[in-house]
């Protein structure tokens, strides 16, 4: 069973096509992870899904109910963790959540023993009567998904619900999602950290220039790209290094730089590798390592798109 149905939306500003004719389906249970870099889309087209923003063209339907005729239902349905943290500063934790879930229709009792129980599901039991301002930046992400589930939606959307937050908010947060999942959540799940991504969905779609150009499972996509190779080299110094002279080497797609780490993606049947070397040693650079990876979901997302996904 589907639970969401996307059917050519598009979303244009002024002549601007935000987001261009995307089409998926997102079946019940599944963890989908949605994958864009900034401008790509991707959060256009949930923002639209959420019923924030009116669609220019196509249609979505959650359950089977279309968005534009049911919009009560669809938006009670749906809880969306926005990027930008959502929550009052001079409202308790619970206050936050019973707020919230109110807007859903909750009230009294039932009202009450949710807004608790979506504290405890994220690990701020003990906090319901503290304010925000005294959470760290982790907290305060958790406190945001309760809010977003307590009213108990058929569809979370978790809008990079782990960024800027220490590694074990994180690690809470991601067995928070696969807990939802496991009691019948359905989720669509963005985020910039690509090994989050690998480690949780079950599906992925990749979207650039507002259109999707691949859908599948990790394997799946990873298949696509089997004609390409990972090379890393690691140097003593890479702030003066020129990359556009090794983009030009023999069978090199692309070369990106993370600190001294020089990253280049190879056509897999051209045996370039000496010829990368012979490149640094003639450029003088010292290479501390090199090391050459299987294809991965950040190999297939910078071959696909010619950027990475943090760009």
């Amino acid at each position: 069973m589907n639970v969401l149905e996307i059917n050519q939306l598009t979303k244009k500003f002024g002549q601007f096509i935000a987001v261009d004719g995307v089409s998926l389906a997102i079946m019940e249970g599944e963890i989908f992870g949605f994958l864009g870099a900034n401008g790509a889309g991707k959060s256009t087209t949930i923002n639209m899904i959420a019923g924030l923003l009116k669609i220019s063209k196509g249609e979505i339907k959650l359950l089977g109910k279309d968005l534009k005729r049911n919009s009560k239902y669809v938006k009670k349905n749906i809880g969306l963790v926005p990027q930008d943290i959502a929550i009052y500063e001079d409202l308790t934790a619970l206050e936050n959540v019973k707020f919230f879930a109110g807007l859903y229709g909750l009230r009294g009792n039932e009202l009450n023993k949710n807004a608790i129980e979506a504290l405890d599901f994220v690990g701020l039991g003990d906090k319901q009567k503290s304010y925000p301002k005294s959470f760290s930046g982790g907290m305060k992400r958790r406190l945001n998904i309760a809010c977003a589930i307590a009213h108990q939606p058929k569809l979370i959307i978790m809008d990079e619900p782990t960024v800027g937050i220490d590694p074990q908010s994180r690690k809470h947060i991601l067995e928070s999602v696969k807990k939802l999942n496991s009691n019948g959540c359905t989720i669509i799940y963005t985020s910039h950290y690509m090994e989050e991504v690998e480690a949780i969905c079950s599906r992925i779609a990749i979207i650039d220039h507002g259109k999707v150009i691949a859908e599948g499972s990790k394997e799946q996509l990873i298949s696509l790209i089997t004609d390409a190779k990972d090379i890393q080299v690691e140097v003593k110094d890479a702030a003066d290094f020129d990359l556009k002279e090794v983009n030009e080497l023999n069978g090199v797609r692309s070369v990106q730089t993370e600190g001294n780490v020089i990253q280049i993606y190879s056509d897999a049947e051209v045996n370039n590798l000496n010829e990368i070397i012979l490149h640094f040693m003639k450029k003088k650079v010292e290479i501390r390592s090199l090391k050459e990876n299987a294809p991965n979901l950040e190999t297939v997302f910078l071959t696909l798109t010619g950027r990475k996904l943090r760009d």
